[in-house]
């Protein structure tokens, strides 16, 4: 079983910046990363990071964001710049281990405000 610990969401103006990291426990994790969800819309992701370092962003936030991982700690971050309104939204954990049959987990969820 694993868990994910968030924190660093928060309210942030327009332009500024704001991190966010998960803890995972219990065992090692494949890939870690971000998804967001705004009021009314469906769940999309934002970015992930796999235990060998390569990442994928979504186009929205290329270039602004940036994650990383700390494989020894087991934690992800998100590193949030140049936040723009349309960055609000709840951001989830994610993990998932296994390749023949791949377990995802989540985590609770931390709000990111972004003020303009």
């Amino acid at each position: 079983q694993v868990q994910l610990v968030e924190s660093g969401g928060g309210l942030v103006q327009a332009g500024g910046s704001l991190r966010l990291s998960c803890a995972a426990s219990g065992r090692r994790i494949d890939v870690m990363g971000w998804y967001r969800q705004a009021p009314g819309k469906q769940r999309e992701l934002v970015a992930t990071i796999t235990s060998g370092g390569s990442t994928n962003y979504a186009d929205s936030v290329k270039g602004r964001f940036t994650i990383s991982r700390d494989n020894a700690k087991n934690t992800v971050y998100l590193q949030m710049n140049s936040s723009k309104p349309e960055d609000t939204a709840v951001y989830y954990c994610y993990a998932d281990v296994g390749s023949t049959i791949k377990y995802v987990y989540w985590g609770q969820g931390t709000q990111v405000t972004v003020s303009s």
